[in-house]
């Protein structure tokens, strides 16, 4: 797909598949958080696993597929999905199946605000000066580490770190590729913890999702961060050199 997407001419109509995305999520905030919930995938794991194991690729097709309508609208659940991949696929094939419906989702919202207000934004950035220049060029040398950051760092939130990019003007096929690799050490976490869900739910317990921030998973994921950031820090130390 070319980066330079081309835009409708008009300027309400171009701005219709952010602002279809975003009445989605609002109105998915306020009504389905009751039910995107472990709760939910607790009292239908019956009927789940033996449909998975009556109709496979049915299943499968079906789970991405509300898996990228949560993640392109949002909504929230996103969490409670990643875990249900590795509940119902087990984590070789869970995470595979959330990382690529993930990235579609995220792609699709990104590509909507692209074309709506990343356009006329990105456009007035290209032709700002003074500081905002000096920011702009600063994210272009270094787009690639900075798209991993976002998608690697936990405190970033996966909607901000899909419009961010947008909104900004960043390439498409570096956004493509940093949030194909970038949310894959997350989301074998997430599909870990959703492998042992049965026994969770068999002792009558709730997901303990704060094994996230236990030191030996935190850790890693901490270390890929500054992989990331060393580029830049690279950079930055050679342009003091130079100047």
């Amino acid at each position: 797909m070319s980066d330079t997407t081309q835009t409708p001419r008009s300027g309400f109509a171009r701005h219709i598949p952010l602002l279809v995305i975003l009445s989605v999520a609002l109105v998915g905030f306020f009504t389905l958080g009751d039910y995107l919930t472990f709760e939910t995938l607790r009292d239908n794991r019956e009927a789940l696993l033996n449909w998975r194991d009556t109709h496979y690729w049915a299943m499968v097709a079906v789970f991405v597929s509300v898996y990228i309508v949560i993640v392109a609208f949002s909504l929230p659940g996103a969490a409670v999905a990643s875990m249900t991949g590795g509940f119902l696929f087990g984590l070789l094939a869970g995470t595979a199946f959330n990382v690529v419906a993930a990235t579609i989702g995220a792609s699709a919202i990104f590509l909507a605000a692209r074309w709506g207000l990343g356009a006329s934004l990105s456009a007035k950035l290209e032709a700002s000066e003074g500081t905002v220049k000096k920011l702009k060029e600063g994210l272009r040398e270094n787009e690639i580490s900075v798209l991993f950051l976002l998608r690697l760092v936990p405190v970033v939130p996966f909607f901000v770190a899909n419009l961010v990019p947008a909104l900004v003007g960043v390439k498409f096929r570096n956004f493509l590729l940093t949030t194909a690799l970038g949310i894959i050490p997350g989301g074998i976490v997430y599909t870990w913890i959703g492998v042992g869900l049965g026994e969770v739910f068999d002792r009558g317990e709730t997901p303990d999702v704060s094994l996230l921030w236990e030191p030996f998973v935190i850790g890693p994921i901490l270390g890929l961060c500054l992989l990331a950031a060393l580029p830049i820090a690279i950079k930055s130390i050679r342009g003091k050199k130079d100047a």
